[in-house]
């Protein structure tokens, strides 16, 4: 009984959450355009329909709306709440847009003006702080990052004496964090201190536990625990179909994650129908973000490397560095991965003087980015191997598997079992 109405309930809120979006596609098709040219509608309705559309991922739909209603409320009081929380708004969406820099600005600006309306150690400021953190991760600041979090935990550790529920987001982004650095114990450790909580609190159907599920996901494809990844995944996928439908952009990294899982096993039909379907959601979303596009074309190109279509992995691996590079993120993992993935077509091809320069790239900025013992760096190690035994540098090849195995060792000392939660 108990389940019946909770899958009614489930029912009901997605058929509400529907309605008020319909209603609102047609409020802000016809009436908001003349408000917005007339400066009529209050800061906060556009906000809120703002968060409409970015509810459903339409960030571009959003973008104006949040923009006039922060240039309304500096109109009235630059240095207000309603300034401030326009400007963490917008923070926010540039974040998901992948318009990092903008974003840090926009935070930056949000939280200091935030310190001042309310105070230092206010909980807003530690959720303010957590969206600075996660926007210095994705830009591969990673002391950064860690710092801001640190700092977030410690307000929210101290305004809730410690409460479960309340750290447990905190807990999620420090173990995203540790996945990005290559810190893979660490980060399931974090994973199992929250989900417990997340799914008891938010859940077990809710679109936050899925989140968090297709991050634990990604994880255990990281050290290839694949059944378990698999379970995950699943779970993850029935969540997010019955919340945003079964072709919303939304589910986009899942569906990659997925595709990860089937080609690892060797199911490739099954990893190709995934990124297809990756690809078709993105190519017909107008809103859909420039760095997400990347995903799927990066992933692509690994796929047709794999299967040794070169002439399609190039296409698409060039398709994935023009992208990065209109977004003005020349230095990150993500142009690191694609010029890895090119050189090695370029080793595949026997193009060995087009892959050398693109294996140097990638290896100093992962280095630069990540460290001398991150699992990427071994990843383009692989490939500069490659390259050199091609070449006859058998010496330098050798040189090089060494540090590929250094790094390999650690990262199985890294897998050694851990405790099942935080203390």
């Amino acid at each position: 009984m108990a389940g019946t109405k909770a899958v009614c309930r489930n029912r009901r809120n997605i058929i509400y959450i529907s309605l008020v979006s319909f209603c609102c596609s047609l409020v802000l098709g016809t009436i908001v355009p003349s408000a917005l040219a007339d400066g009529v509608d209050s800061c906060a309705s556009l906000r809120s329909m703002a968060r409409v559309y970015m509810a459903s991922g339409g960030y571009a739909k959003a973008q104006p709306f949040l923009e006039r209603a922060l240039h309304l409320a500096q109109g009235v009081n630059a240095s207000g709440p309603e300034a401030c929380a326009c400007m963490l708004d917008l923070a926010y969406l540039y974040k998901n847009q992948g318009k990092l820099t903008e974003a840090e600005s926009m935070c930056r600006l949000g939280l200091a003006l935030q310190q001042k309306v309310y105070h230092e150690d206010h909980p807003y400021v530690a959720h303010t702080l957590r969206i600075l953190s996660e926007i210095h991760r994705r830009q591969a600041r990673y002391p950064e990052a860690a710092s801001a979090l640190e700092r977030a935990i410690t307000i929210i550790r101290d305004v809730s004496r410690g409460d479960d529920l309340e750290l447990a987001p905190f807990k999620v982004d420090m173990a995203r964090l540790l996945i990005a650095q290559g810190e893979f114990a660490k980060a399931e450790s974090h994973f199992k201190a929250a989900i417990e909580v997340i799914e008891t609190s938010y859940g077990p159907e809710h679109s936050y536990t899925a989140r968090v599920l297709a991050s634990m996901a990604e994880l255990y494809i990281l050290q290839e625990r694949y059944a378990e990844a698999e379970t995950l995944i699943s779970r993850t996928l029935s969540i997010q179909e019955r919340v945003y439908g079964p072709d919303h952009p939304f589910l986009v990294p899942v569906w990659l994650i997925a595709s990860k899982s089937h080609q690892a096993a060797g199911d490739f039909v099954n990893a190709k129908a995934f990124l297809d379907r990756a690809l078709e959601a993105v190519e017909n979303d107008a809103g859909s973000a420039d760095l997400v596009k990347s995903d799927v074309l990066n992933g692509l190109g690994e796929f047709y490397i794999v299967n040794q279509e070169y002439d399609k992995a190039e296409d698409v691996l060039r398709k994935a560095l023009k992208i990065l590079d209109s977004v003005q993120n020349t230095q990150s993992r993500r142009v690191a991965r694609a010029l890895n993935s090119l050189a090695k077509v370029y080793v595949y091809q026997g193009d060995y003087a087009a892959a050398q320069p693109l294996c140097r790239r990638a290896l100093g900025m992962s280095e630069r980015i990540l460290g001398q013992y991150h699992p990427s760096v071994a990843d383009v190690l692989e490939t500069l191997v490659q390259l050199h035994r091609q070449t006859g540098d058998i010496a330098e090849a050798d040189r090089l598997q060494q540090r590929i195995k250094d790094i390999r060792m650690r990262r199985r000392v890294d897998h050694a079992p851990v405790a099942t939660a935080i203390r």
